[in-house]
């Protein structure tokens, strides 16, 4: 009896232990399968799902929480924010060193730029199958690199460090634009942070802008000097043709006034009386013989003529 007992308290202990490791083995099976099938993708991030059994899924996974198959399905987080890399030559990491162009006329110029991106959110999963995490390196610096030097070598040194640096911008942005669409990313900006060429060609440029300005401001006196002579000239002719019409004016004046005194002759007395003073109301004048011609009745006054 007392063996029979003794064999069958173990038994009675050995059913709770059991019965605790099924449950907490449940519980961290369960605990791993909820690990697996939740994915919570972060805020500024864009995920890619793998499955195992079909290869990348072609719906991106936005921010927020995501169900997936446990063990089957993986997810690779992109950071979607605005990213930028700088090509410069105070970094020399790797090849994200200053770029060395050549211009229009074979001068070297190193340009310092920083290109500002954004992964594109609804073409992520293509942009995981192409090309991967490691796009910077493989892409956007050569790239970069490439489309600088092409844009620098159309225009010449002068130009690119004076009054075209807007258009080498645009030139580059416009390049990059497309290559950055084509690889499922978008270009937000290009910015040329410095353009340096070699001091003395510096100089020589400067010398010649110097002398361009001052052949420019001689030009400008000269269009000055040439406006105020035409000016004169149209203020004489003006003058002169003034003058040619008050004299034709004058003329025509006469001319009438002599037709006028010869179809009308009495038009000589007239005059001649009111010259005359206004107290003399009768005048004697030749004309054909001595006569008395009364002023008033001539110049319509009422007067009393006197012998």
């Amino acid at each position: 009896m007392t063996d029979q007992k003794s064999r069958a308290t173990p038994k009675l202990t050995v059913r709770p232990n059991r019965r605790a490791a099924l449950i907490l083995g449940g519980l961290l099976i369960a605990g791993m399968l909820v690990a697996q099938s939740v994915k919570v993708v972060p805020a500024g991030y864009v995920g890619v799902a793998f499955s195992a059994l079909s290869g990348v899924k072609g719906q991106p996974l936005q921010e927020g929480v995501h169900f997936l198959v446990p063990f089957v399905d993986h997810v690779t987080l992109y950071d979607a924010k605005l990213q930028e890399v700088t090509l410069a030559h105070n970094i020399q990491d790797g090849d994200e060193g200053a770029i060395r162009a050549r211009s229009k006329e074979g001068l070297e110029i190193t340009a310092d730029v920083t290109v500002q991106f954004r992964v594109d959110r609804a073409r992520a999963a293509q942009l995981h199958k192409e090309l991967g995490r490691d796009y910077v390196r493989t892409v956007i610096r050569p790239q970069v690199r490439s489309k600088v030097r092409d844009a620098i070598g159309q225009f010449s040194a002068a130009d690119i460090i004076s009054t075209q640096r807007q258009q080498v911008e645009a030139s580059i942005t416009n390049a990059l634009r497309q290559v950055f669409q084509q690889n499922n990313l978008t270009l937000d900006s290009v910015l040329l942070r410095e353009l340096r060429i070699p001091d003395s060609v510096a100089k020589a440029i400067e010398q010649k802008q110097t002398a361009e300005q001052q052949v420019a401001v001689e030009r400008n006196k000269l269009q000055q000097a040439n406006i105020a002579a035409q000016r004169a000239v149209v203020e004489a002719e003006g003058a002169a043709k003034a003058s040619v019409a008050k004299a034709r004016g004058e003329a025509e004046a006469l001319s009438l006034r002599g037709r006028a005194l010869r179809e009308n002759p009495q038009l000589i007395q007239l005059t001649v009386a009111e010259k005359l003073s206004p107290g003399i109301q009768t005048v004697m004048l030749p004309s054909d013989g001595n006569f008395l011609l009364d002023v008033g009745n001539l110049t319509g006054r009422s007067a009393t003529t006197r012998p």
